[in-house]
C-alpha cells in the first residue's frame, strides 16, 4: 500500500510526538525506580503489599525487581527509536501487570489517570505502520539497508 508522502510526514510526527511522551513517561520512572528508589526497595514498596494474596513472594520479589529495569531500558529504546516494536510490546506487558495488581486489591479502580492514558500511546505506536517511523533509528536502519541493496 503507498501512502501518499503529505499523509505520512504528519504519520511521521504523530508517531514521533507519541514515541517520545511514552518514552520518557517509563524512562523517567524507570530512572527513579533504578537509580533513587532502587530496584528492591520498588519491590518492597509496590508489590510486597500483595503477599497476602495467592501471588508466591518469591514472584513478587521477581516481577517487581525487574518492572524498574524494563520501564528504563523500553522507554530510552522508544526515546531513540530502536526496537520500537518489543520496547512498546514491553511497556504493555508492564500495564498488564500494573492493571492485574490494582484490580488484585481494588476490583474496581479507576484506570483513567494512569493506565488508560498510557495503553493509549503504546497501542498508537504498536499500530502506526513501522514505515512512517522516519524520526528513529529503526527507519534510518531501514532505509540504510534499502539503499544498500540498490
Amino acid at each position: 500500500m503507498v501512502i501518499p508522502e503529505q499523509q505520512t510526514i504528519w504519520q511521521a510526527w504523530a508517531l514521533l510526538f507519541s514515541r517520545l511522551v511514552l518514552g520518557l513517561i517509563f524512562f523517567m520512572a524507570g530512572t527513579f525506580k533504578v537509580f533513587e528508589l532502587g530496584a528492591l526497595g520498588h519491590a518492597r514498596r509496590f508489590f510486597l503489599p500483595y503477599q497476602e494474596t495467592f501471588l508466591p513472594v518469591w514472584s513478587l520479589w521477581a516481577v517487581g525487581t525487574v518492572i524498574p529495569f524494563v520501564e528504563l531500558v523500553a522507554g530510552g529504546l522508544l526515546i531513540i527509536g530502536f526496537g520500537v516494536r518489543w520496547a512498546a510490546v514491553a511497556l504493555g506487558l508492564v500495564l498488564t501487570v500494573v492493571t492485574f495488581g490494582h484490580l488484585l486489591k481494588e476490583p474496581l479502580y479507576a484506570f483513567n489517570e494512569h493506565v488508560i492514558p498510557r495503553l493509549a500511546l503504546v497501542l498508537f505506536v504498536l499500530l502506526m505502520p513501522a514505515a512512517v517511523d522516519r524520526f528513529s533509528i529503526d527507519g534510518w536502519l531501514k532505509r540504510r539497508s534499502a539503499d544498500s541493496q540498490r
